[in-house]
C-alpha cells in the first residue's frame, strides 16, 4: 500500500508537469460546449459563410435537449477516446523506451502498485475531464435549448464512466505489452474499433455487450434504461477491467528488461 501511494504521488506530479491535468479537461469542456453553441447560432454560421444560393430553403430540424447531450457524449466517443489515447499511450511503453523506467526498475517494486497507481491517476483525470465536459454541455444546452433533469444527466455521466474506464484499461494494458507508445495507440484503437464493429454486426443478439454501456447511459436521457441488461454489461466491464489489469502488471513485470538505459 505504501509503495501504491508513492507511485500515485509520482503520477500525479508527472500529470501535473506535462499538463495533462489541464489540457484533457479543457479538450473535454470545449467539446461539451460546441455541439449546443453551434446548434444555436447554425442559422448565423451559415449565413456569415455565403448563405444559401438564392430559391433556396433550409429547414432546421427542432433540436429536444436530451438530443444535445446524446451528441455531446458522440463527440466523447469520437474525439474525446481518441485523445484518452493518446494521452496515456505512453504511459509504460515511454517510460520503458525512454530509460526512465530503470530508475523504478531497480529497486524493488509491485508491478501491480505500478500499474494500479498509473490506472488509478488517468482514470481520474479522464473521469472529471468527462464530467467537466458534460456539465459544460448541460449548461449550455439548458441556455439555448430547454432543461433535463439534472438526476437524468447524473445517471449519464455515472454509467458512461464505466465505459470510459474500461477504455483507459485497454490502453495502459496495451502500453504495458507494447515496445513504445505509438504502437500501444495502434493496438487500443484496433481494439476499440473491433469492439464497434462487432458489437454493430452481432450486439442485436447481445445485450449485455459493454460496447452498449454508451447506449444504456443515452437512455437514460430518453426514458428508462434497460436495468438487467444495464447491470450485465457493466458486470462484464468490471471483469474486463480486472483481468486487463491482471495483463497490464504481468506485461510490465516480463518487459522490464526491455528498459532502454
Amino acid at each position: 500500500m505504501k509503495q501504491f501511494l508513492i507511485l500515485t504521488q509520482k503520477e500525479c506530479l508527472e500529470n501535473i508537469r506535462n499538463y495533462k491535468i489541464f489540457w484533457i479537461p479543457a479538450v473535454f469542456i470545449l467539446l461539451g460546449i460546441t455541439e449546443p453553441v453551434v446548434n444555436y447560432f447554425l442559422p448565423q454560421i451559415l449565413e456569415s459563410s455565403g448563405g444559401l444560393p438564392d430559391g433556396a430553403v433550409l429547414e432546421l430540424p427542432t433540436l429536444m435537449p436530451e438530443q444535445l447531450l446524446i451528441a455531446v457524449m458522440e463527440q466523447f466517443q469520437t474525439i474525446g477516446i481518441a485523445v484518452l489515447i493518446l494521452a496515456y499511450m505512453g504511459s509504460i511503453a515511454g517510460e520503458r523506451k525512454s530509460g526512465t523506467a530503470t530508475l523504478l526498475y531497480v529497486r524493488p517494486l509491485s508491478f501491480s502498485a505500478y500499474f494500479l497507481s498509473k490506472w488509478s491517476v488517468a482514470s481520474v483525470v479522464s473521469l472529471v475531464s468527462v464530467w467537466l465536459g458534460f456539465l459544460a454541455g448541460y449548461y449550455y444546452t439548458f441556455l439555448f435549448f430547454g432543461e433535463v433533469g439534472f438526476g437524468k444527466l447524473v445517471q449519464l455521466m455515472g454509467t458512461y464512466s464505466i465505459w470510459v474506464v474500461l477504455i483507459l484499461t485497454i490502453v495502459l494494458a496495451a502500453s504495458a505489452v507494447s515496445p513504445n507508445g505509438g504502437i500501444a495507440a495502434a493496438v487500443a484503437f484496433a481494439i476499440y474499433l473491433i469492439l464497434q464493429l462487432t458489437d454493430s454486426l452481432f450486439g442485436t443478439t447481445w445485450s449485455i455487450s459493454p460496447v452498449k454501456i454508451p447506449q444504456y447511459g443515452a437512455a437514460w436521457l430518453t426514458g428508462s434504461s434497460d436495468g438487467g441488461s444495464l447491470v450485465g454489461a457493466i458486470g462484464i466491464a468490471i471483469l474486463c477491467i480486472f483481468l486487463l489489469s491482471v495483463l497490464g502488471s504481468v506485461a510490465a513485470r516480463k518487459n522490464k528488461a526491455k528498459t532502454k538505459v
